[in-house]
């Protein structure tokens, strides 16, 4: 019961959400929520609005599995977003259009919040007076505003009306993984998100240590899972919707511009291009078009809102390459089919420019540290992208295969945020905008 909170840790995720409670006995554990799909301590980071004329102002709204349901059921009246948190630092977003409203970024962070409460039912009905939040080394996106993120966080997580505390993620993670050890030791923490790629070098003191954990340097890039998925998207979806194409203008035959596909990257992006003024433009590139078929595809995935089910294969693809040299992807919907055969081989080669700035990032972690990878006694590979072999190869060449550990891939974040928050002392925890490390 939160009666019985200290304190709650939130990882507010790009794709995924998860809750932990920390207790006076000094533990923490995970909030779960009975979703539809039984998804236990894991809430999916993604929003459903529909018109409803018998709710306050027209527009229902649901989050988590929740709203993915509801947009399955109903995709054709449903507005669906999913990794918003994407968005945070961008300067470019004010905000999403919902039927006739405009919500801002804070905004449908209160709509996710009042949801995710709201099925957590009693665990965070009555919340402690401390709440630490995860936040990236680095924010995804080309030009990440910090200052503008943690700007737009503030705004979003008062609407908790508690003393908020924000901490990176990785750190989270360290606080975690310090759980499980009896003897000191330096740990890097490697915390692959759906955006961001994060990385800490942490040293950790023996049990009962007054300041068990010292943060010791940190790193982070915008490339994490949904770049992986995107490339999986640019090389089996992108060229059956016109990409690589060409269309006539003026007695030239010209290359259509990369810029039709650049929303298929980010979805954000991608649920906002169902709106009168793209569709106009995509018939008119379609009436051009050398493969009008091509295009008539790309405009059947915009009308009929097939971003989720496609990203749902490309995530099912990926993840079986997780434990399977093949695997087959298949997708078939509204006039949009995609069938072909992959290999682990050719997903690694589609990702290897990814992974190599990566490891790059890895080193400035361990240069800003003022260590080694010999000095690493532990590594901990935290995220759902860490179960993919290639990167855990990554780390198996800068370091010993005997100091690589896993598991709790998806909550030791909050795990360890919900420990942090028991502590005496915050303040050498906390993160602010101008500690951000621009890296990649």
């Amino acid at each position: 019961m939160t009666s019985l909170a200290r304190s709650i840790g939130i990882d507010f995720g790009t794709t995924n959400s998860v809750v932990a409670l920390g207790g006076v006995d000094g533990e923490a554990r995970m909030v779960d929520y009975p979703g539809p799909d039984n998804t236990g301590s894991i809430f999916r980071s993604a929003l459903c609005f529909w018109e409803d004329h018998g709710v306050s102002g027209g527009v229902a709204h649901e989050a988590g599995p929740w709203a993915i349901a509801e947009f399955l059921e109903f995709p054709q009246g449903s507005r669906f977003l999913q990794s918003f948190k994407s968005v945070a630092a961008s300067r470019a977003f004010e905000h999403a259009t919902i039927f006739d409203k405009r919500l801002r970024f804070e905004e449908l962070g209160h709509v996710f919040l009042e949801r995710l409460r709201a099925h957590a039912a009693d665990a965070l009905k009555d919340l402690p007076s401390r709440i630490i939040v995860g936040r990236p080394v680095r924010y995804a996106g080309q030009r990440p505003d910090s200052a503008l993120a943690c700007r737009r966080y503030e705004l979003m997580f008062a609407a908790l009306e508690r003393e908020i505390h924000y901490v990176y993620e990785p750190l989270g993670a360290a606080f975690s993984f310090a759980s499980r050890l009896a003897e000191p030791a330096t740990l890097l923490v490697a915390d692959f998100g759906g955006g961001t790629s994060d990385f800490s070098v942490v040293r950790i003191e023996a049990p009962g240590t007054l300041r068990r954990c010292t943060p010791l340097g940190s790193a982070g890039i915008g490339i994490a899972g949904d770049r992986f998925d995107y490339r999986i998207m640019d090389k089996l979806v992108l060229p059956m919707l016109g990409k690589g194409g060409t269309y006539a203008s003026m007695g030239k035959t010209l290359e259509i511009p990369p810029g039709h596909f650049a929303d298929f990257g980010d979805w954000a992006r991608l649920a906002l291009m169902h709106n009168r003024r793209t569709l106009a433009e995509l018939e008119k590139l379609k009436r051009a078009a050398n493969d009008p078929a091509a295009i008539g595809r790309m405009i059947a995935v915009v009308e009929n809102e097939l971003g989720y089910p496609l990203y749902d294969a490309v995530g099912r693809l990926k993840r079986t390459l997780s434990t399977e040299e093949r695997a087959h992807f298949h997708f078939d919907s509204s006039g949009v089919c995609v069938e072909a055969d992959v290999s682990r081989a050719d997903f690694e080669s589609w990702i290897a420019p990814d992974l190599a700035r990566i490891g790059a990032t890895v080193d400035v972690a361990l240069d800003r540290a003022g260590i080694s990878a010999g000095a690493i006694d532990h590594v901990f590979l935290t995220g759902g992208s860490s179960l993919i072999p290639a990167v855990r190869r990554l780390f198996e060449e800068r370091f010993a295969a005997s100091h690589i550990a896993s598991g709790n891939e998806l909550t030791s974040i909050a795990h360890g945020l919900a420990l942090i928050g028991q502590e005496a002392s915050i303040a050498e925890w906390t993160a602010s905008s101008e500690d951000e490390i621009e890296q990649g």
